[in-house]
């Protein structure tokens, strides 16, 4: 397989953006289990999920510093104004991107919220990347994507349990446009070269988002009311290592040397996680629809993994511009 300019195989980035996307599809469930066992706010778990992310990434990066390894090439080296731009960017835009679903579904309920977050996700990718860096999806993909936000509508309002509400519909898109702007920042810094690390670029926007978070969860409350106060910490420690530390560093990896609208097809993965925890863990019954939205978004994922695998595809990657 062709490697891309930062030095990760095709392969191995779309397999690290399905882990993540896996592992994202659990926060869901720790997110009900800890409202069911605290008092804590949408606010108040974002701010503890990036602080205990923030302070994993850390502690491996100590672990990694005291290990010899390779120096970077010279050319790899990143320019302090990319390295900036990396930070604040994807720090402000995961703010924007948690902040502003937590709103959505406050307002306009978690199947609404959830189907119009993540289904603008990859029309505004796909627009946002053919504009600014001239990447096509081609009839394949334009299918693909339709098929997964079809998958997606069905597996999220097959229930008919959706209440849609302009103001929610509108922090939706704000959502959405946050998590858009992550993707293709990502992506376009990836394309031009430079020696980032993915945990270095997690634990910055980490540090961001925990800045940009603290005065909001202070209104909120971040001291949880619990009369189990282990098990809070167990699920908030889990939260932060898995759905958090792990898997956006491995999404910040993919996402680098995946096109941006297939990586943000494949980040569909995440509720049907979501769907399988709810039936296999938390007891919720099997639908029609769960089944067919499953196989629906399934399928738009293996054939976009297909189409970016081929080796036409990884040339016209390759090739200087």
């Amino acid at each position: 397989m062709s490697h891309t300019a930062v030095g990760l195989p095709i392969g191995r980035g779309l397999f690290c953006l399905i882990v993540a996307g896996a592992a994202w599809g659990t926060a869901g469930a720790a997110a009900a289990m800890l409202y069911r066992s605290s008092d804590l706010g949408p606010v108040a778990l974002s701010f503890w999920r990036y602080v205990g992310g923030l302070t994993l990434l850390l502690a491996v990066r100590a672990v990694r510093a005291v290990q010899p390894r390779r120096v970077a090439a010279p050319d790899m080296a990143e320019s302090r104004g990319r390295r900036l731009l990396r930070i604040v960017g994807t720090g402000v835009g995961l703010t924007v991107f948690q902040s502003a679903y937590f709103g959505a579904v406050q307002v306009t309920g978690l199947a609404v919220g959830t189907v119009v977050t993540i289904g603008a996700g990859p029309v505004l990718i796909a627009l946002g990347a053919r504009l600014t860096m001239g990447e096509r999806l081609g009839r394949a993909g334009v299918a693909a994507v339709l098929g997964a936000l079809g998958g997606l509508a069905v597996l999220s309002l097959g229930s008919g349990a959706g209440v849609v509400r302009p103001l929610g519909v509108a922090l939706a898109l704000v959502s959405a446009t946050g998590y858009a702007a992550i993707t293709l920042l990502t992506r376009w810094l990836g394309r031009e070269g430079g020696g980032a690390d993915p945990l270095s670029t997690t634990a910055w926007a980490f540090a961001v988002g925990v800045v940009c978070l603290l005065p909001l969860g202070v209104m909120e409350g971040l001291l949880p009311d619990t009369a189990d106060l282990g098990r809070v910490l167990v699920l908030l420690v889990y939260v932060a290592a898995v759905p958090t530390a792990l898997a956006y560093a491995l999404y910040f990896a993919g996402a680098a040397v995946v096109r941006a609208a297939t990586a943000s097809v494949i980040m569909l993965i995440e509720p049907v996680s979501a769907a399988v925890i709810a039936v296999a863990v938390l007891g919720e019954r099997l639908t029609a629809a769960m089944v067919l939205g499953t196989v629906l978004l399934l399928a738009a994922m293996a054939g976009l993994a297909v189409a970016e695998m081929r080796p036409s595809a990884v040339a016209r990657r390759a090739a200087p511009a």
